[in-house]
């Protein structure tokens, strides 16, 4: 458990980002967690962030602090990067299935620990799939992700739909999207969705 330095709200270390100061006293996101130093814990949003950016950071570490230009810009970018290399990892992996079909037979089959779906994909696709999965219960859905994002991770175009399989990465990718869904907004998906995959 974390205090924020912008919200003075205590939540666990998985939905907060960690910055740290480098000896210029420049301020450093440290989203994995692994840099020396003390760490400056903010709720993973970006109006926390960017209100701890207009003095919080400093007050907490009671010293002048360097914060760089687009703080939350730039640690939105570093979270995306993180999410977009676990889903490569678990293509690499095996854990995962692409496309509708494929998505739709894992539900049906109980094999399915987190469903992805492209934020800006056809609302009727989406919809079918996520009635699926609540039919099984707790499936969580990752729905911050761009049809051209999930293609970047997944080395293909037009990646819509795909499931991922129980076991540690899909849990690593859950804690992962809940830190990136904090710094974006859903893109409202209208009737022009992508739904071919």
């Amino acid at each position: 458990m974390r205090r924020c330095v912008a919200t003075w709200t205590v939540r666990p270390a998985r939905e907060m980002v960690r910055f740290v100061l480098d000896p210029d006293g420049n301020l450093v996101a440290d989203v994995a967690g692994r840099l020396p130093g003390h760490g400056l814990w903010v709720t993973a949003e970006r109006s926390a962030v960017e209100r701890a950016a207009k003095g919080a950071f400093a007050k907490a570490a009671r010293t002048s602090v360097k914060v760089p230009a687009g703080l939350a810009d730039r640690v939105e970018a570093l979270l995306l990067r993180r999410v977009l290399d676990l889903l490569g990892l678990a293509k690499r992996a095996g854990e995962l299935v692409l496309g509708f079909d494929r998505v739709a037979e894992a539900l049906d089959a109980g094999r399915v620990a987190a469903l992805v779906q492209a934020e800006d994909a056809s609302p009727l696709g989406r919809a079918k799939l996520a009635a699926k999965a609540r039919v099984l219960g707790r499936v969580p859905e990752i729905d911050c992700l761009s049809v051209a994002e999930l293609g970047l991770a997944l080395g293909r175009e037009n990646v819509v739909h795909a499931a991922l399989a129980p076991g540690g990465l899909a849990r690593r990718l859950l804690d992962e999207t809940v830190r990136l869904r904090g710094f974006r907004s859903r893109m409202a998906a209208g009737d022009g969705g992508v739904d071919t995959e």
